[in-house]
Parts: structure tokens; sequence; C-alpha cells
């Protein structure tokens, strides 16, 4: 786990080279929802998602790279919700990446799963995060 707590895929872009440093056979990105909280422009994040998946695929080419797909409240505007939430599985078609259609999945926007904040899964909300990573992750082992 190289994650930073509010980070934005702008960030991940920054330190991706360090993660490189370590050899591995199965890369999870997860990144994007602090974009969307910060309501900064789609096609930034994807952008910066399309940099840090060329950085791993440069590195390690037969690294299979499993997407982890996010989405944001319609009350940042639904057209920006739509164009957020389609970024994901454009960007693992386009790249033949394995996806994790929502990892929240089952947990986002539920109170009982979610910490005080609203945001971030509970305990309880993890043990189905974990899950919803685990059906995708699993058969690559």
């Amino acid at each position: 786990n190289s994650g930073f707590s509010g980070e934005t895929t702008a960030g991940g872009d920054t330190r991706i080279d360090v993660v490189l440093s370590t050899a591995f056979d199965i890369f999870v990105l997860e990144l994007g929802g602090n974009d969307g909280l910060q309501k900064l422009p789609v096609s930034s994040m994807t952008q910066n998602l399309q940099t840090i998946i060329d950085k791993v695929r440069k590195k390690y080419p037969s690294c299979k790279i499993i997407l982890a797909g996010m989405q944001v409240p319609a009350s940042l505007g639904q057209a920006y919700a739509s164009a957020f939430k389609a970024a994901f599985p454009q960007l693992a078609a386009k790249d033949s990446l394995y996806l994790i259609p929502f990892l929240l999945d089952g947990v986002g926007g539920i109170p009982a799963l979610n910490q005080a904040d609203g945001i971030h899964p509970n305990a309880q909300g993890e043990k189905i995060v974990a899950d919803n990573v685990w059906k995708i992750l699993h058969p690559l082992l």
C-alpha cells in the first residue's frame, strides 16, 4: 500500500517512480476518489491515471494492472458524476486492465458502513471493500 490519505491522481503520478523501485506482478491502482471530491477535471484525472499505467507497463511489461473504479455523488452535478463514473471502465477497456467496477459497491452511501465523515468505510464496510477487491484479485493469483 503506497497511498496517502487525501491523495489525488496528480500526487500518485509524482510518486509512482518511487513505488516502481519495488518489483511486483500485480499492481492495484486505486486513485481518483479525491479528484472527484475536489471536482477536479475528469480529463486531468484520466491523464494522470494513464501516465501511471504507462509507467507501470514500461517498467514491468508483464504486470497485471487492476483499476479500481470510483464514483462521486450526483450532488456534484449529474454531468460531472456521469463523466467521472465512465472514466474508469473507458480507461480499463482502452488499456486492457482488470477492473473493479466500483470499489465502494455495497458500502458507498450507506451510513452504517461508513465512518462519521460519510466517505470512508468503517471496519464492517472495509470487509465489503476487501471482498470487492478479492473478486478481481483472486483469479489473478
